[in-house]
């Protein structure tokens, strides 16, 4: 037998050590994250039976002190109130614990700051799911990756549908992994610039790009050549994605989206069908990245029975106070056009 070569050997050794640090503080992460949990509720159950204001404030600066002074810095004043917002926020300790696999406390922090719980949720799910650095849990809500999503435009009970779906089944839904708009700042492309001019950017900035697509996206071709009755039509670029197990056609547009978009889509998902679906994926489906849409044309052509998504990319991002406002009303806008679809079909949208 040849003897084991050395550099190989020290390789093996550094993996295993790696894997080993990596799982103890995994196991450090989750058992801090509970313990501020139960500190929380412990708190809380104490000021919950005094039920005064001051109480609260006396009680936490008082245990705040003497625990400092045993414990150190990480149970200020300040951290103590994180805590308590954590219970109150987050009340189910069994959901904590899953989610402390992959969330530590720095990603609840981020988490417990917002105050309408369905975005809670859906980006602790999503960061679990996603696994998230805490500097793109913070770059997700500050980009209102949330209000982006389809799913943000859907019935508040249709929502919390889909995330206990995600929470106790990881499955991801097209609404889950989609966006409108698409912000392609990082491009850095100009004022006037062609269909090419958007491909050659994101081929430079593919790293940027499947980012902000979100993860799962696998980039498999661009300019994919599709021949029928030998006539050559040419796909601008193909991704695979993982979660959703379908490829994903993106075709890119300079102007506003048109009804005949729509035609050339399908045309590509049906050849993908037939010939690059492989028999244990879902249908492909096709996301049309344009300048613009009227809101009327994507109403009437009911896109968002099919297999097909049209979304706005933005090459320059909005202030943030105008991007909020523009977000909402289009959230209120598509919540509203469901609550009527119901009323006319006379049931409600929820799976049973």
């Amino acid at each position: 037998m040849k003897p084991t070569k050395p550099k190989l050997l020290l390789n093996d050794l550094r993996d295993l050590i790696t894997q080993a640090r990596q799982d103890v503080a995994r196991q450090v992460n989750s058992a801090l994250v509970l313990l501020y949990w139960r500190v929380g509720k412990r708190i809380s159950q104490d000021i919950l039976k005094e039920k005064r204001a001051e109480y609260g404030e006396q009680i936490v600066s008082a245990v705040s002190r003497e625990l400092t002074v045993e414990f150190g810095q990480g149970f200020s004043t300040r951290n103590l109130w994180h805590m308590i917002r954590f219970v109150e926020t987050f009340p189910d300790e069994r959901i904590v614990n899953a989610l402390s696999t992959q969330l530590g406390w720095t990603h609840f922090r981020h988490i417990i700051a917002l105050d309408d719980p369905l975005k809670r949720d859906f980006y602790a799910e999503m960061c679990r799911i996603e696994r998230w650095s805490t500097r793109t849990l913070e770059k997700k809500i500050s980009s209102m990756l949330f209000e982006r999503t389809a799913l943000s435009k859907k019935p508040e009970k249709l929502i919390r549908y889909e995330l206990d779906k995600l929470r106790t089944e990881d499955k991801l839904t097209p609404d889950l992994v989609f966006r409108d708009p698409y912000f392609l700042d990082f491009l850095g492309l100009k004022d006037r610039y062609l269909e090419k001019d958007i491909e050659d950017a994101i081929m430079r900035e593919m790293e940027n790009f499947i980012l902000e697509l979100g993860v799962g996206f696998t980039f498999v071709a661009r300019q994919k050549r599709i021949q029928i009755d030998n006539d050559d039509h040419y796909l601008d670029l193909l991704f695979y994605h993982r979660g959703l197990r379908r490829l994903v056609a993106i075709d890119l547009k300079l102007k506003d989206f048109q009804p005949a978009d729509k035609g050339q889509m399908e045309f590509y998902l049906r050849w993908l069908a037939k010939y690059e679906q492989k028999p244990e994926e879902e249908s492909p489906i096709g996301l049309i990245l344009c300048a613009g849409k009227k809101r009327e044309t994507i109403e009437l052509m009911e896109l968002e029975k099919g297999t097909i998504r049209v979304a706005s990319y933005w090459t320059k991002v909005l202030p943030k106070k105008l991007l909020q406002k523009k977000l909402h009303e289009a959230i209120q806008h598509a919540r509203a056009r469901l609550a009527q679809i119901e009323q006319v079909n006379g049931k409600k949208l929820l799976p049973q």
